[in-house]
């Protein structure tokens, strides 16, 4: 982006009701265009919000993040160069570079990486906080050669290193990858002497616009992606299973099919992450059998669920694994060597992001890789993403009983012995229950989703709550599964956000949270925000049958309402306090 586009981005109108999202740059340098160009990315990433930026102290960056009001604040943006670690390391100070001064500069550098660190780590118990480390480059101090680095430049590196090691151990807390900051902005062309002695900003215009749309995309993350679905032939593996057989289809170095290789690697990743990967192939259903027993593949048999074998559309396997998973197909993507296949797909699911394997291209097999990182990567991994897979195997056998009777649905979680762990707090980190905010459609209250510095700022509000429910039984864990964040006034509660996965339909699970809500608060009615969306049905159906009606507009359950509606509640529950 150039300054006069910036500056064009920034003209446009904000909706009068635009939710107002106020962020801090921290920087030691003039902020100066970096702010211009920060302000509009962010307006870029998300148009329908109000952007406020707020600046420091000119050459005291961790007095500006220890002197915040994170109250007047909702993310912390904190750039750091090297003059922010000791002042000669930048051209504006002449305070030596004396051979003897060199120990002393990484001492003095070392000292403000523990000040940054314990500023950023306070920081990031309150708000979202996104760190971008030196970008520029360290000036000619040492006494090596450019072309060596010396002991004092590694130091100072590692002492960088460090800091961003310990910030990043806070789940609030992003910090900017310089290797791909490296690949947009080329490293021998982001400082300008001139500007930096003349205004005190050390940025060409380039690396700024480059730098803030970086940080923009950590402020603004877009939600990973849930499932890939792929093929087999010429994509997992290279060959035709029906016509080389088990043993000729390959994937090495030896055989010229290192690029299956890599895929099949890249996929077993995502699934140890907790991404769902299915597969879509027109084939022998027990030639795949056979294949997937092969001791030297890498992409292991239980990663895969479900395997859809037949010879059937391509479509129509995708919607069955889409129904297995229950999934939506805007949270998948769909892999295949075929331009036909991925077009007869994309027609079924417009919403699906089909790419084509480039099975002979090394180059666009290693972007490919890149580009799937992005869509499924996440900041960190929790419990639910180790056992997301299982509880898709277990739902898909264990016994259905949404249209069974009251008894048969009794016996069933009698046997279950299901336990449903409950947590009622302001857990402001909880990353878990936040992504299941805005990523649940169909057992929704209103479809409204929440960035985190929104969610921050609800919790903290005096008379909000967030009560989590962690299920499980004996078909396994299903780990936490629903989120109500609301307020209490008196005997009345009021619900603004209601979410459950639909891992954990059909348990009775939504029944027994209204039941701790009403006990937990002694409260005789509970008021929803409740609004209809495309895909919350489930949650429509759920209250008209509690309320043995249609829902109206201003929704409400008396406590007595619940108990006549209510069927037999048969967990176990336990309760922790977050």
């Amino acid at each position: 982006m150039r300054l006069v586009e910036a500056l064009e981005v920034l003209k446009r109108p904000v909706p009068k009701d635009a939710p107002l999202q106020r962020v801090f740059l921290a920087c030691g340098f003039t902020p100066l265009h970096l702010e211009t160009f920060l302000h509009a990315h962010l307006r870029s990433a998300a148009p329908t919000d109000a952007i406020e930026i707020q600046t420091g102290v000119f050459g005291d960056l961790a007095g500006n993040i220890e002197r915040l009001d994170r109250s007047g604040c909702d993310t912390l943006v904190a750039a750091i160069e090297w003059p922010d670690l000791d002042a000669r390391l930048g051209m504006r100070s002449l305070g030596g570079w004396r051979a003897a001064d060199l120990p002393d500069i990484v001492e003095s550098a070392e000292n403000a990486a523990n000040r940054l660190k314990k500023a950023l780590r306070a920081v990031a118990k309150m708000i979202p906080v996104c760190v971008s480390l030196p970008t520029l480059p360290l000036p000619p101090l040492f006494t090596a050669p450019t072309q060596q680095a010396s002991r004092w430049e590694l130091q100072l590196r590692q002492c960088v290193a460090s800091l961003a090691t310990d910030v990043a151990e806070e789940s609030s807390v992003r910090v900017l990858s310089t290797q791909t900051l490296d690949e947009v902005s080329p490293p021998h062309a982001r400082f300008d002497p001139d500007a930096e002695m003349a205004t005190g900003f050390p940025y060409k215009l380039p690396h700024a616009s480059a730098l803030a749309e970086a940080l923009a995309g950590l402020i603004y993350g877009r939600l990973p992606m849930k499932g890939i679905i792929t093929d087999l032939d010429d994509t997992v593996w290279s060959g035709i299973l029906g016509d080389v057989g088990v043993n000729g289809v390959c994937w090495d170095l030896s055989s010229h099919a290192q690029g299956h290789g890599l895929f099949q690697q890249f996929l077993e990743s995502l699934a140890s992450a907790g991404v769902l990967v299915g597969a879509a192939s027109k084939n022998d259903r027990e030639l795949v059998e056979v294949a997937f027993q092969r001791k030297d593949l890498i992409l292991r048999a239980e990663s895969v669920y479900p395997i859809e074998a037949h010879w059937g559309k391509k479509s129509a396997s995708v919607a069955r694994i889409l129904g297995t998973w229950n999934v939506g197909p805007e949270a998948v993507v769909f892999v295949d060597d075929s331009p036909m296949e991925l077009a007869e797909v994309k027609s079924v699911f417009p919403e699906m992001e089909c790419i084509l394997f480039p099975k002979d291209d090394y180059r666009a097999i290693w972007n490919l890789l890149r580009r799937l990182r992005d869509l499924f990567g996440k900041a960190a991994l929790r419990e639910e993403d180790s056992i997301r897979l299982q509880s898709v195997r277990r739902a898909s056998n264990a016994p259905e009983f949404t249209n069974a009777s009251d008894s048969s649905a009794d016996n069933f979680l009698q046997k279950a012995n299901a336990t449903i762990r409950f947590a009622l707090g302001k857990d402001l980190a909880d990353a878990r229950a936040l992504e299941l905010v805005n990523k649940t459609n169909q057992f929704n209250l209103n479809g409204r989703r929440m960035t985190e510095p929104q969610w921050r700022a609800y919790l903290q509000e005096a008379n909000t709550f967030l009560l989590t429910a962690n299920y499980e039984d004996k078909y396994g864990p299903l780990g936490k599964i629903a989120v109500i964040m609301g307020s209490a006034s008196g005997d009345r509660l009021f619900i603004d956000t209601w979410v459950m996965s639909c891992r954990a339909f059909s348990r009775r699970i939504e029944h027994h949270c209204l039941r701790y809500l009403f006990d937990k608060f002694s409260a005789d009615e509970i008021a929803f925000d409740y609004q209809a969306t495309e895909r919350n049905g489930p949650l429509r159906s759920f209250f008209e049958e509690l309320l043995q009606g249609p829902l109206e507009s201003d929704l409400r359950i008396a406590r007595e309402c619940f108990e006549k509606g209510s069927p037999r509640l048969l967990h176990q529950v336990t309760e922790v306090h977050s």
